[in-house]
Parts: structure tokens; sequence; C-alpha cells
């Protein structure tokens, strides 16, 4: 397959799931997910987390095939761990990024899976099953993880960041002339889930700044560029928010984007693949920020406050 074609592929699924979402008037996008496929997709032999436009790709189809598993896998990577796709499954296909040569053709100078631009790639298509579609799959440990850790973990991640917040008022922002993510006090939101998912966006806005990531979309999009930018935030929040076990919930105050996402999307068969690779290199970002950190802090520990009495 042409990798025009598979943009075009791409973009037609995605423009698909948030016309859904939009008509059923719960907002609800293919990034809004629940259960154990709101998680990272992660490869079902490999142990790898599926990144970017791929993560997006196997959440949109979970939703559509109601599957309640985050493993994927091909046909052969199945058969291999003695599991057997059932027959009459339709396969959901991701996106592998391989250096082109100079014999190859359709090659494209384009952003990767992280953001960046890296010589020319050529985009294959691969074809996966759910671990719902086979029969026989090796079980696998539970991972259970208490909301109290969860929200500790999350709270450990953000403040390595050091991303600057402040609390007051009604709306949430990332203002860039004070370098401040401004939020509402956590007991105005639904619970301290919601509070994080809500910080988890606005920090992906703090990595774009000037001094950062520096994240402009004014040459490509013009007019739409401050639509796409919150399509990056949404997409960024969303990846982040599967990495710490967060459940963001869809926000009607996002609705009035939703026009300008498909607008965006249907004028730029690649829009919706830098969009999520900018979310994707925005949540690495933020990794290393809050590695970096803990890895600081363990090597240099804060000394004992002194006892008295």
């Amino acid at each position: 397959m042409r990798t025009a074609d598979i943009y075009a592929r791409v973009t037609q699924q995605i423009i698909a799931a948030i016309e859904t979402g939009a008509a059923t008037g719960t907002y609800r996008m293919p990034w809004h997910n629940w259960g154990e496929q709101s998680t990272r997709p992660i490869n079902a032999t490999t142990g790898r987390a599926y990144r970017g436009i791929n993560v997006l790709l196997l959440w949109a189809a979970a939703e559509a095939g109601a599957y309640s598993s985050g493993r994927w896998a091909t046909y052969r990577q199945w058969t291999e761990t003695g599991a057997q796709v059932r027959k009459g499954e339709k396969a959901t296909f991701v996106i592998l990024w391989k250096t082109a040569t100079a014999a190859e053709p359709h090659a494209d100078n384009d952003h990767t899976e992280t953001g960046t631009t890296r010589g020319r790639f050529i985009a294959r298509a691969f074809h996966v099953f759910n671990e719902d579609q086979v029969d026989g799959a090796p079980s696998r440990p539970e991972q259970v993880q208490s909301d109290d850790q969860t929200q500790a973990a999350v709270a450990q991640f953000i403040g390595n960041t050091g991303v600057q917040i402040r609390h007051g008022g009604d709306q949430a922002c990332y203002v860039p002339s004070i370098d401040q993510v401004w939020l509402p006090q956590p007991a105005q939101f639904r619970d301290t889930e919601g509070y994080y998912a809500v910080l988890a966006h606005e920090c992906v806005h703090w990595t774009g700044a000037k001094h950062r990531l520096d994240r402009g979309f004014s040459e490509r999009f013009g007019d739409e560029a401050y639509a796409v930018e919150e399509l990056v935030a949404e997409l960024g929040s969303a990846f982040l928010s599967a990495d710490l076990h967060l459940r963001p919930e869809p926000r009607p105050d996002h609705a009035c984007y939703i026009a300008s996402w498909l607008k965006v999307l249907r004028n730029d068969p690649k829009a919706i693949l830098t969009a999520a690779a900018k979310a994707q290199q925005a949540v690495d970002y933020l990794n290393q920020l809050s590695a970096e950190s803990a890895e600081r802090r363990a090597l240099f520990p804060a000394p004992e406050k002194a006892r008295t009495g």
C-alpha cells in the first residue's frame, strides 16, 4: 500500500470515529476510553507499548469492536504463542515506519511518531488482532493498583516535571506570558482523577512553549492552528493518562473544536499523524523531565531534618 494511501486510510478512520462521537451528543472521541483498553495498547508477544498514531487507531478499533483487552498481535505472533485467531475476525491495521532507500518510491520526508524529521521514511501497514478475537491466548498476571496508589504516582510524576501550577478561578489553562498552568481548586472537579486528567491536558500545552518543544502550527494550519494545538493537547493528555492509569472523560467545552478538527483532517491527510506525533513527543518530554528529576533526587537525597526534644 502506498504511503499516501495509508495516510488517507488513517485519516478516514479517525474522521469516522470523531463524527460518530459528535453525532451521539456525548462528544466521546476515539481517545476517550474506559477499562483495560484505556491503557496504552501493547503487543501481546513483545510486551512493548504502541505509540503515536497507532495508539489512536487501536483505541478506535477497540471501541468499535467492544474489545475489553488492550493486547494486540499479528496473526503470526498469536500463532507463535499457541493461540488461534477465530475464523472471520477482521484485522486492524497499524503503521510501522521504515527508513527508505534511494531506490524506493513513495518515501516521505515527514514527521515520525516522535514528532521529529529524520530523513526519508516509508509507512508500512501491518495487520493485528485483539486478544478478544483469538482462542487460547496465554494467561497473564493481573496488575491491580489502588486509586490512592494511582493518585500518589500521578502527583509525584507531575511534581517531578517542574510545571508551575496555580489554583483559583473557574478555568483550566496554560498562561504562556508567565509560564504557569492555572486550574480551579481540586474540589471543583468531579473527583481527584478528573482533576489530574485536566492537569495532564494543560501540561501538554506547557510543553509547547518556545523554550521547550517550540510547537507552532500557524504557518501550516493558519486560522485552525489553535484548534490543532488543542487536538495535540487532547491526544497527549489521553496518552499520558493511559500511562498513568487515569480515565480521561469527554469534555463538552471542546465541542467547538470538532468542526475545525474535521476540516483540518479533510484538507490535510497527514494532519492527524502530525498531531499524534507531536502529542507523543510532548509525553516523551514530560516523561524525560520526571525521570531526570527522580534520578537527581535518588542521587542527592534531601537531608533529614534534625530531631528536637
